[in-house]
């Protein structure tokens, strides 16, 4: 556990990257053997794409890094549930597990609507931990958001 907060708290540097950026706070690093080789964080309004998730962010990255598509030994740390293009991303990399932060109840694919992540039909299972610093991770959005309708507020009152 002491690991995963360790870890955890890096990704939440990442979700900082993102926020700083006025993108939704969401940051994902991935762990082999104890290091960190990839990172990511939301940059999907700075680039306008919809690939552009913290999570395939950070696996593209480490798959650069390792020379290969799979990912068998890695530990992939998000503050946030993937969705279920990151989570179809991480069953095909055959990422071993996947450690998040808040719960998603409007997309998320690791427990919150299903879990792709475990569904015995497809070729690969990954191991899962939940609700890893979800205070601090939960926190990063819900303020991003409360920021976010005020500033739409007060523009609406301006005009």
């Amino acid at each position: 556990m002491f690991m995963d907060t360790t870890f955890m708290q890096e990704a939440i540097k990442q979700a900082l990257y993102a926020r700083d950026r006025n993108e939704v706070p969401i940051g994902s690093v991935i762990v082999y053997q104890g290091e960190v080789i990839a990172t990511g964080y939301n940059i999907r309004e700075t680039i306008q794409s919809t690939l552009s998730h913290a999570e395939l962010i950070a696996i593209q990255e480490a798959n650069d890094r390792m020379g290969s598509w799979r990912l068998e030994d890695c530990t992939l740390y998000v503050t946030l549930e993937p969705c279920p293009m990151c989570a179809g991303a991480i069953v095909q990399s055959r990422i071993k597990r996947v450690v998040f932060g808040a719960f998603d109840p409007k997309a998320g694919c690791a427990g919150s609507l299903m879990n792709l992540l475990n569904d015995s039909r497809f070729n690969h299972q990954v191991e899962l931990e939940s609700g890893v610093m979800e205070k601090e991770c939960s926190k990063l959005l819900t303020d991003f958001f409360r920021e976010l309708r005020m500033k739409k507020r007060d523009t609406r009152n301006e005009g």
